[in-house]
Order: structure tokens, then C-alpha cells, then sequence
């Protein structure tokens, strides 16, 4: 190494050297006096020459091959492994208490739940981490979801009207504890006996959840408050008008909705937390719009992985004709683009007289007819026949726009500083 850079010292210097003297050549070119450049252009050319021909000659040879003769002496490595003598060694601190779960803090909201823990009071044993465990919803195997230090963790995309059992364990250098009581949370229930006091549309607030007794290895929780994300309205006006959206949404007869007995409701807003920083939000983050002439992407803040979900969204503003966007992403899609230019996200792009669809920034099934203020766009995403569909004004826009989705997706809308966007029932 040190006789290379040595060799790097040297060529650097030659070829500083060397580069003075051209930009000399380069400002002896430029003499207005031809007596002057004459008097000093042969011996500038001799030394031109005599630089040309030493240029390269011993410099740019490696003074170092790439092959080294080396001989590897693996005698004291042997005998020293030789002997090595284990014992073992005591264990120098217990492993942790197993964690006890808080559940006044514990919740869920749509379909994401919020779970807290700590160690017991009396316990003196030093806790490096934790690890929370949840299973799939169906009974089935538990799987890591949170490693780390922190007491709580918010768990998001999972399945709605599902039950899911958590649990957590500590560990330290000397190992694992056991794990703690089994928490069983629900992201859905049925409310009916709560429907008559229902406000619409339903607040978000949280409240405090109550424990059901009697307790047992399985501590189930139910949130005691009516205004809980996701229930049922049963013999509404709000379930009739839906119904009728999505029957007209599906003239076709591809979907019916004779024999549904009821409709399970998943408010969200918009995510400020996640959108490009130049959205501007209003109306408790129901209301978008953006200080841009670019596009720029906003999601909802619930994501869906399974059901059938329609919302809609009212175009409360539409100047100079842009080109809004509409439907669903992945939680990753790029934020500052038109909604459906990369593979995250599945969309319906519009304007005054037209639409298209798009992904991964391909473009199909032009339709006619497009927006104006006032207008209303609905998206309905049945992930039972994983299709997506858009309408505009109660009207279905194309055909089935996408097929064969799998996965996570979250509402989502791209939109320029000529756009105001509000989300409506949903």
C-alpha cells in the first residue's frame, strides 16, 4: 500500500505539471503579436515534445503486481485451540418477569390496534427489550410483529370484523420470559343494541374500554363507546342510500345486495402523517387541497385488506381543468406524482370531458365524461372478487378497472392547487 501511494503522489504530481503547461500552450496561442510568438513558440514546442515523450514512460507502470507470495503460519492458532478448557459459567442475573399488559390502555381503532405493557412493580430484573406477538385473525399461529424497547406498540392493516389474540414476553442477556396473559382484541362488533343513539355520521373520539368479566388466561376487551370506528347500521336511511350506490355501481348484476341483512361502516380522514408535505388539509383532515401546480398524493389513514368497501369524494373546487386522481396505494406509493405513475398504486385519473385508468404508469380504457365542481366520484374496492371500480355521480365510469389486487391498500387521491377534494360517506 505505501509504495502505491507513492506511485499515486507521483503521478499526481506529474500530471499537475503537465497540466500547467497546456493551459501555458493555450495562453501562448492566444498572443495578438506574431514577432512575440515566434520569438517564444520553438522552445515552447521542444518542451511540448520532450513532456510527449517522458509522458508515460516508468509513470503509469504498476511498481506492485496484484500476486503476493503469502505464507500462512497456523501453528500457535492450533496449538492454542488445543487447549482451550470450557467450564460453565453461572448465570450472572435472572431472566425477566413475564410483562403484564395495561389494559386501560389497550384499544382498537378501525383496523389497527394499539396494545401497551409493562414489568411487574416488584420486579428488579433489567429488561433489554420485548417482543409482541400477535396471531392472524383465524386462530391460527402467532408471529412477531414488535422487537424493541419500547411498552407499546400500534399495530396497523389488519383485518377488519376480526378477533385477534395478542402477546408479549421480555428478554435479557440470560434469556427470555414467559410470555404474558393472552389479549384478545376485536376490530369489529355488532352494535345494535346501540343504534338508536348513533349520530351521523359517527364521531372519532376514544374512549376509555371496559373490562368483561370474569377474567380468565384470556382477557377479552369490548370498547364501551358508541362512537367506535367500525358498526353496523341496521334499517337506516344511511344502509338504503349505500345500497342503492352500489347497485348502481354494478348494473351488470356482478354484485347483489338482496339478502344482506346489514352494512358494517369504516370511517377514515385523511393522513397528514403520511401525504407530500405541499397537501393542505381543513375540515378535521376530511378537506384537501394543495399549494402546488404539481401533483401531489394524499392517503386515508385506514388501509383495507379484505371486504367490500365504497366511499365517496365531492369535488368541492375545479379550476383550469387539472387532472385529479383517485383510488387506492399501497402505504410506499410516491407522494409527489400523479397517483397510479409507479407499481403502489391503482387509479382513475379525470378531467372535464374524460378518464383513464391507471398503474404503473400505463394508461387504459379512455372513457368519456369527466368532472366539474360539485361533481362526486365513488370508488368501490371488493377485495371478496379483488376488483376496483369507479363511478361519478352514481354512475359507473368504464369497466372494472382493476383486477386480481392482493394486499393492503389505502384511499388515496393525487391533486394540484386547482382541486379541493372532500371525503364523503364511505
Amino acid at each position: 500500500l505505501q509504495v502505491v501511494r507513492d506511485q499515486i503522489s507521483h503521478c499526481t504530481v506529474k500530471l499537475r505539471q503537465t497540466t500547467g503547461l497546456m493551459e501555458y500552450c493555450l495562453e501562448v496561442i492566444k498572443e495578438n503579436d506574431p514577432s512575440g510568438f515566434l520569438q517564444i513558440s520553438d522552445a515552447l514546442i521542444r518542451r511540448v515534445h520532450l513532456t510527449e515523450d517522458q509522458w508515460g514512460k516508468g509513470t503509469l507502470t504498476p511498481r506492485m503486481t496484484t500476486d503476493f507470495d503469502l505464507n500462512l503460519d497456523n501453528a500457535p492458532l492450533l496449538q492454542s485451540i488445543h487447549q482451550l478448557d470450557f467450564v460453565q459459567m453461572k448465570v450472572s442475573s435472572p431472566v425477566p418477569a413475564p410483562p403484564i399488559l395495561q389494559l386501560e390502555e389497550c384499544c382498537t381503532h378501525n383496523n389497527s390496534a394499539t396494545l401497551s405493557w409493562k414489568q411487574p412493580p416488584l420486579s428488579t430484573v433489567q429488561v433489554e427489550g420485548y417482543i409482541l406477538e400477535l396471531d392472524d385473525g383465524n386462530g391460527g399461529q402467532f408471529r412477531e410483529v414488535y422487537v424493541g424497547k419500547e411498552t407499546m406498540c400500534t399495530v396497523d392493516g389488519l383485518h377488519f370484523n376480526s378477533t385477534y389474540s395478542a402477546r408479549v414476553k421480555a428478554f435479557n442477556k440470560s434469556g427470555v420470559s414467559p410470555y404474558s396473559k393472552t389479549l384478545v382484541l376485536q376490530t369489529s362488533e355488532d352494535t345494535q343494541s346501540e343504534e338508536q343513539t348513533l349520530p351521523f355520521p359517527v364521531p372519532l373520539e376514544r374512549s376509555q374500554l371496559r373490562r368483561m368479566s370474569p377474567f380468565s388466561s384470556t382477557l377479552n376487551l369490548q370498547p364501551s363507546f358508541s362512537g367506535r370506528s367500525y358498526f353496523e347500521l341496521r334499517s337506516s336511511a344511511h344502509q338504503l342510500s349505500l345500497h342503492s350506490s352500489l347497485q348502481s355501481l354494478n348494473s351488470a348484476g356482478e354484485l347483489s345486495t338482496s339478502g344482506v341483512a346489514s352494512l358494517v361502516f369504516a370511517w377514515f380522514s385523511f393522513d397528514p402523517s403520511s401525504a407530500h408535505a405541499d397537501i393542505i388539509f381543513s375540515n378535521d383532515n376530511l378537506t384537501v387541497t394543495c399549494n402546488s401546480y404539481d401533483d401531489r398524493v394524499v392517503l386515508g389513514k385506514t388501509g383495507f385488506s379484505k371486504g367490500l368497501h365504497y366511499w365517496e369524494l365531492s369535488i368541492d373546487r375545479y379550476d383550469n381543468h387539472p387532472d385529479p386522481a383517485f383510488g387506492v396505494a399501497r402505504i410506499d406509493v410516491l407522494k409527489d406524482a400523479m397517483l397510479g405513475k409507479d407499481d403502489k398504486a391503482w387509479a382513475m385519473y379525470v378531467d372535464n370531458n374524460r378518464s383513464w385508468f391507471m398503474h404503473n404508469n400505463s394508461h387504459t380504457n379512455r372513457t368519456e365524461g369527466g368532472i366539474t365542481k360539485g361533481a362526486t366520484v365513488g370508488v368501490l374496492l371488493d377485495l371478496t372478487r379483488r376488483t376496483l371500480t369507479f363511478s361519478i355521480n352514481e354512475d359507473q365510469q368504464g369497466p372494472v378497472a382493476f383486477e386480481n389486487l392482493e394486499g393492503l391498500f389505502f384511499p388515496a387521491v393525487s391533486l394540484n392547487r386547482n382541486v379541493q377534494v372532500r371525503a364523503g360517506s364511505g
